[in-house]
């Protein structure tokens, strides 16, 4: 128990400061982009609307966004860049992040042991399964690329 504390620990210190910096950038970058060429483009009332509504109820889907993968980031950086207020802003850093970091902490750690347990006591069918993982993990990424090009083909065929 001490282990997924302790790593839960140093999880839960690299998410706050990863999500915390990505935060802030966004912020950063909305403060540059409202002083740039962009500024009259996102003073529309429309604009303008969907940033109150982010930095009101932005907060449950920062939280929500550390239980997906790949949504984080992108979370955070819409958060900063929209102006969500820092009230708001930080008990979703803090719920979300610790939820995070218990989450990799317990299965990550579970599946490194079942990991390291395969490769010491039957190392052959460790290595098939990393194999495996792998193809499988390319064959879903060359699905996807193709799908995505087909669709891009379709589009400009159709266009013409």
């Amino acid at each position: 128990m001490d282990r997924v504390a302790v790593t839960a620990g140093a999880l839960y210190a690299i998410v706050l400061l990863r999500a915390g910096g990505t935060f802030a950038v966004g912020w950063l970058a909305g403060a540059g982009a409202r002083r740039s060429r962009f500024a009259g483009r996102i003073s529309s009332a429309r604009f303008r609307r969907a940033e109150r509504a982010i930095q009101r109820w932005g907060a449950p889907v920062v939280a929500v966004s550390f239980l997906t993968v790949g949504f984080q980031t992108a979370a955070n950086f819409l958060a900063g860049s929209m102006r969500m207020p820092l009230p708001r802003y930080l008990p979703a850093l803090f719920v979300g992040g610790a939820a995070w970091a218990l989450i990799y902490a317990t299965a990550g750690l579970g599946v490194l042991e079942v990991l390291g347990r395969l490769f010491a006591e039957r190392t052959a069918l460790g290595v098939s399964a990393v194999a495996v993982l792998l193809l499988a993990v390319c064959a879903a990424v060359a699905y996807r690329r193709r799908r995505a090009a087909l669709g891009t083909g379709d589009a400009v065929s159709e266009e013409s």
